[in-house]
């Protein structure tokens, strides 16, 4: 059995990834960048057979967090990250919708702001934090690693990692980094000082787009060879 199962849900016009995280043992779940269209989120929570116990996010854009707060409170839930760094765009989430046409979007004040080195946990599950400026000045990566087979056991064919990699990196491409607070540069050392050393055998979910790997994007992306 697999540790964790991931329903992926691209939501707002932006076609973000939001996705509901599942600790398969304990069957606690996490939402995932809950940019909007909450109706189509609850339903893959309930599709999904997960008791949310949290909201997760990997940055404060709009199409990532502009449902987080509504969604806490309907479920009761705590909402944790991104790094502090990120808290002046959280609190003009409703200006940012604005200036989209979107109504009703509320700022999100985390209960918990993460920082290099944190952990977070979904169920059994356990997410190292990665501090990755540069799409965004408190963008988080959040990365589980396969535990180490036990004596006797053959490792697993399957990738040996998984993060959620917000808009940090994608198939093919890197995050944007036009928007106020963003840089290039920051962004492109984030990826080559935190990402790429996570090994060529971790797959990842990026923020809109397909999935990808460490490995491929290291000897495909034009932004990266």
């Amino acid at each position: 059995m697999h540790p964790f199962s991931l329903l992926v849900v691209p939501v707002t016009p932006f076609q973000q990834n939001c996705s509901v995280l599942v600790c398969s043992r304990t069957r606690k779940a996490a939402v995932v960048d809950p940019g909007g269209d909450l109706d189509r989120v609850r339903a893959a929570i309930a599709q999904s057979g997960g008791e949310v116990e949290k909201i997760l996010l990997t940055h404060g854009h709009i199409d990532h967090a502009g449902g987080a707060a509504e969604l806490a409170e309907a479920l009761g839930v705590p909402v944790e990250g991104p790094h502090r760094d990120e808290a002046a765009i959280l609190a003009n989430l409703p200006q940012s919708g604005a200036r989209f046409g979107v109504t009703g979007v509320r700022p999100v004040t985390p209960d918990r702001w993460l920082a290099e080195g944190d952990e977070v946990t979904v169920g059994d599950l356990v997410f190292d934090v990665l501090h990755c400026p540069g799409h965004s000045p408190g963008s988080v990566v959040l990365v589980w690693r396969r535990p180490a087979p036990a004596p006797g056991q053959e490792a697993s064919a399957r990738p040996q990692g998984f993060a959620l990699m917000g808009d940090v990196l994608f198939k093919g491409s890197v995050g944007r980094t036009d928007l106020p607070g963003g840089s290039h540069a920051q962004l492109i050392a984030s990826i080559r000082d935190k990402v790429l050393p996570l090994g060529d055998d971790v797959a990842f979910l990026p923020g809109h787009g397909p999935m990808s790997t460490i490995g491929d994007e290291r000897l495909t992306n034009p932004y990266l060879t």
